[in-house]
Order: structure tokens, then sequence, then C-alpha cells
């Protein structure tokens, strides 16, 4: 333990000496773990159906027809979400091409993006909670952890490699937040009179969000940074400060000409699919059956944000947010931790009291999560009274004044956590042998060896942990489960999802590549039974989905007798449903099957013959 205190104390002067170096070093740790995290394998892997391909067909559309106003998805208008997200994956095709890359690089920068202001927030203003001077030791080390935390989590690792709009909100809306706090807390304000740099950045942020996915934009943060500033007794003042007339003109000015050309184009089509069904029944009334339990996100927290989840209930419970009196006596620039806990608990109860329920609602508090635990690490790791301080020097410290049982009770638990995780990991196999559609999928997977590995890995990290904490050397634990992160992410997640796609999405990439070649003009594509959106992308032309038996045999018995010059149809789907909607082998040529799909061609005569049977 002496020892462990030189080297803290050797650090503290070392960064004072050279800060440069120390800046230098935290840019490359930022630029390194976003890499590996966000970059490395990005377009590897195929759209992954279903929502990630209405994203990049929409895109795809936009750079065709040169309507950057109104998005469209196979033919129709798609008033999910606003242009922003469709606008950066364009400017993606135009420079790398319509691929998967390009699909994902838009959220896999913002995740890069809101890494290093995450970064640069913390480094500032990640003060000691108690301490009323800043500890330089304590604000690089929160900095290096938090960065690391913000990326390193299972909801963002999904999202920050999907082409879909929730990463890009995250980073717009945690951004906005951060460059709130950084013009809260700076030390030199700027006149009254003269718009914060700090707010103007917040303000366009905030516009930005509005453009990614509409009032949520504008809504959460205001709702977090309102219920803050009430708390704190600084409403009054800091409205003030932010201007707040000249903040609602900046967000209309980025807003409103999109929101006006759309309606112009579309009228109450748009109005009543946006703001009715996508923003106000999304959270009044279940939309597409996405409905939870009131403790849904308690469970998406626990499992996305893990391991780090485990530590939170010691983040919140160290910050003792009860005591108001004393928060409000504290300097702006000491209030991070408190503000990252109305950033998680506003963005927590927001969407638990929503009806609708997506586990990506919740990403916008994986960053506040991740700065609450790594101010609870960086204390842990420097945080030493003067008396405690004294004894370690001598050798003699009752350990007990520094672990506290709450970090004991989570190191335990983080301990057991990967041992559920090894054994998991082996059982994947007997989960998937089921699986209709992938059969091969759990062989596959464990004949590569990759859940092995992981199994390993998880299962070393807990033996570790458990080490660590018989020799109450609880500071290190972070550090533990970083490694056994990006281990478990280089030997198991990334082989894992190149193996998924292989037996789930390849095989619908190679048979729209089919259709590209052999599609005779003007011929219809058909996939009967499931819906796989990618196909569409892949395809490059419209498809007709159809589920059920009923839809299917209607829909067949109207193109058979349909005027068109077109003489056949193509039809994809499983072999079994071809035979179930009565269609027989002579009947159809077969064109291409890969997986557990078939191609094939249909002649409108057949069709004819099939509508008198069935």
């Amino acid at each position: 333990m002496g020892l462990i205190n030189q080297q803290i104390d050797g650090l503290r002067r070392y960064l004072k000496r050279h800060s440069a170096i120390a800046w230098i070093l935290s840019i490359l740790w930022v630029l390194a773990i976003g890499s590996i995290t966000f970059i490395w394998n990005l377009g590897s892997v195929g759209l992954v159906d279903e929502t990630e391909p209405l994203f990049a067909e929409a895109t795809r559309q936009m750079t065709l027809t040169g309507d950057w106003v109104t998005p469209y998805f196979n033919g129709e208008t798609r008033f999910d979400k606003p242009p922003l997200i469709y606008w950066l994956m364009a400017i993606a095709y135009r420079l790398i091409g319509s691929n998967e890359w390009a699909t994902r690089l838009p959220s896999a920068l913002a995740a890069i993006v809101l890494m290093g202001m995450g970064f640069y927030t913390l480094r500032r203003f990640g003060m000691p909670l108690r301490d009323p001077r800043p500890l330089s030791t304590q604000q690089w080390l929160s900095a290096w952890i938090g960065a690391a935390l913000i990326a390193l989590n299972l909801s963002t690792l999904i999202w920050g490699r999907t082409g879909v709009s929730d990463m890009l909100l995250t980073g717009c809306v945690g951004l906005a937040l951060l460059t709130f706090f950084c013009g809260y807390a700076n030390p030199t304000p700027p006149p009254v009179t003269v718009l914060s740099p700090w707010y103007l950045a917040c303000y366009v942020l905030m516009g930005l969000a509005v453009l990614t996915k509409g009032p949520i934009g504008i809504v959460l943060p205001g709702l977090i940074i309102g219920s803050f500033l009430l708390y704190v007794g600084r409403l009054r003042e800091v409205w003030r400060e932010m201007r707040p007339l000249w903040g609602l003109a900046i967000i209309l000015a980025i807003v409103l000409p999109w929101y006006v050309l759309v309606t112009l184009a579309n009228g109450e089509t748009f109005i009543k699919a946006f703001f009715g069904y996508h923003n106000v029944e999304r959270f009044t009334s279940v939309v597409n059956r996405h409905s939870a339990p009131w403790y849904f996100y308690v469970v998406v927290v626990l499992v996305g944000f893990a391991p780090w989840s485990l530590y939170l209930p010691v983040a919140i419970a160290r910050l003792q947010f009860w005591q108001r009196s004393t928060w409000q006596q504290q300097p702006r620039s000491h209030q991070l931790g408190l503000f990252a806990l109305f950033w998680f608990a506003g963005t927590f109860g927001f969407f638990t009291i929503a009806v609708t329920k997506l586990p990506s609602y919740v990403l916008p508090l994986m960053p506040a999560a991740a700065i609450l635990v790594a101010l609870l690490w960086s204390e842990q790791m420097t945080q030493l009274s003067p008396q405690d301080r004294e004894s370690l020097d001598r050798g003699n410290i009752d350990r007990r004044s520094t672990d506290r049982w709450g970090m004991k009770l989570s190191g335990l638990l983080n301990s057991v956590f990967f041992l559920g995780v090894a054994g998991g990991l082996l059982s994947i196999p007997r989960w998937l042998a089921s699986d209709a559609e992938t059969p091969a999928l759990g062989s596959s997977l464990q004949a590569s060896g990759a859940l092995t590995w992981g199994a390993a890995i998880a299962a070393t990290a807990a033996l570790v942990v458990f080490f660590l904490l018989y020799r109450r050397q609880v500071r290190w634990l972070w550090l533990v489960n970083l490694v056994a992160w990006l281990a478990l992410l280089s030997f198991t997640l990334m082989p894992t999802l190149l193996i998924v796609d292989a037996q789930r999405q390849l095989p619908i990439r190679q048979l729209a590549q089919t259709v590209v070649n052999l599609r005779q003009p003007g011929e219809a594509l058909v996939m009967i039974s499931l819906k796989k959106p990618s196909l569409v992308f892949y395809a490059q032309q419209p498809v007709v989905f159809m589920r059920d038996t009923r839809s299917i045999v209607r829909y067949l018995r109207e193109q058979a007798h349909s005027p068109s010059n077109v003489s056949s149809l193509l039809l994809l789907g499983y072999p079994e449903k071809l035979a179930e909607i009565g269609l027989q082998t002579r009947q159809y040529q077969t064109l291409d099957q890969a997986g557990a799909y078939q191609l094939v061609r249909v002649s409108k005569r057949e069709l004819a013959q099939l509508s008198n049977r069935v």
C-alpha cells in the first residue's frame, strides 16, 4: 500500500510537470479505445434486420432521387425520424459508397466525439467530492476511466456500431448536456449580456438533437437542466446567463426549415405520422407491441452497462444527494457528479413513464452512468484522509477505513457476474440448437473457439476480482474490468458477430445479388412468410412482403390476372412455405438457394393454375 501511494504521488508530480505529454497520451487513449470499440470491423458485418436497413435504404433513396426533405423506404414515406441521420449517412455514401461502413459511420463518430467531450469535462471538473481544492491526479484518472466507460458498455457498443439514429441522438443530447455544464461551471464566465460559447454550443446541439429524433431532443435536456438548477437553487441566476430567447431562436433556426418544408410537401400525413404516432402515441400508449413492465429499464441498465452497473448504487450513494444544503454551498465546478445524477435519473424516469418501451430509449443515460462510476473509481484511487495517508506511509493503516462495505459487495457481485458470463457463453450452443432459421449457428460458434475464449477470459476475470477483494485492493477492480472488456470484445464479441452474420444475414445478401443479376425488367420480387428489409437495400428494388398464407395466396391470384406484360415474378422464402401455398417443384424455376431461404421464379400461367386449386 505504501508503494501504491508513492506511485500515485509520483504520477501527480509527473502530470503537473508534463501536462502536454499527458494531453497527447490522453488523446491517443480516447482514439485507441474509440477505434477498437467503434471503427474496427465496422463494415465487416451486413446490415442487421430489421431496423438498420430501413435507415440505409431511405438514405440510398435520398442520394438517388435528390429529395432531401421526404424520406422513403420501399416506395412509401418514412416519417419515423427527422432527416439528420439520413443526411449524415448520405454524405458518407457520397464519400465512400452505399455500404455498411458508410451507414454506421455517423453512429461511430458520434460515440467517439462523445467520449472525447466526456474526457474533457471530467478532466476539468472531475473534482474530489469533499476536498475544496482541485486534485489534478483525480481529474486525470476520472477522465481516463470515464472516457473508457462511455465506450466500453454493451449498450453503447451495440448502437455505436449500428446505422440507426439512437447513437446520434445520444451524442447530440450528451454533448448538449456536457457543453451546458462546461458553461455553467466555467470559473471565468463572460458578462451576462454575452452568450457564453458553451451555452451557444448547447443550443446548437439541442437543435441537432431535434433534427435527429424530434421534440425529445429539447425536452430531455431541458428537463435535466431545469431540475438540476432547481435543486441547487440557481435557476433564475443561470436562466439570465443562458439568455433562453436567443437559445430558442438558435434552435428554431436549425430545425424549422426542414419541418416547414416536409409539412408543405406532405401536409397532414406527416403531422399525424410523425408528431401523432411516433411521438405522442409512443409516450402515451403501446406502439408496435413494445410494452414492458415498470422495472424494464432497471434490467436494461443492469445488463447494458454491465459490469460497471454493479457499482452504480455506490457511485450514487457517495454523492449524498439528499444533503441539498451542502450541495447548494458547493462551487459550481464541484457539482459534476450531482449533474450526472440528474442526467441519469431524469432520462431513466422520463422513459419509465413512457408507455412504449425499447432498450435503446435509455441509451442517453449511459454517459451519465459512466461519469458517476468514473468519479467513484478515481476517488478510490486517490482520496485518502491526511490521517490515512500518514498511516499508509507507516504501513499500518486499517484498510477498513478505505474499503467500504458497498465496494466490497459490488466487487463480490462483479466476480459472480463474470462467472455467470462464463457459464452463459458455454451454454449458447445449446440455446441455439433449436433455431430453425440457422440450425448450424450453435455448432459453428462452438467450433470457432470464440465462446471458449470468452468463457476463459470471464472466469479469469472473476478469479482476479475475487483475489483483489481478498487482498482488500478494491481500487484496482476497474482495471480488471477494463482489461476483461477489451479482451472479450477482441476474442469473443467480434468473432461471434462475424459468424452470426455469415449464418443469418449473408444468405439474404447472396440471394439479393442473384436478384440483381437475374431479375427481368419489371419482374416483382415477393418475400413470403418473413420480412427482411435488408433485401430492399441489397437487391436495390422494391420488395413486396407477405407473411400469412391467406395474404400470399390473395396477392398471387391478383398477380396471375394482372394486365401487366411481365410474365413472371420472383418469390423468396422458406422452401416449405412454397409447398404450403400450393406450389409444387415443377411449377417454378429455382434460381438460387442460400441458408434456409430459396429464390424461385414463377410464371403467371402457373400462378393462374395455382389460383384455381387454392
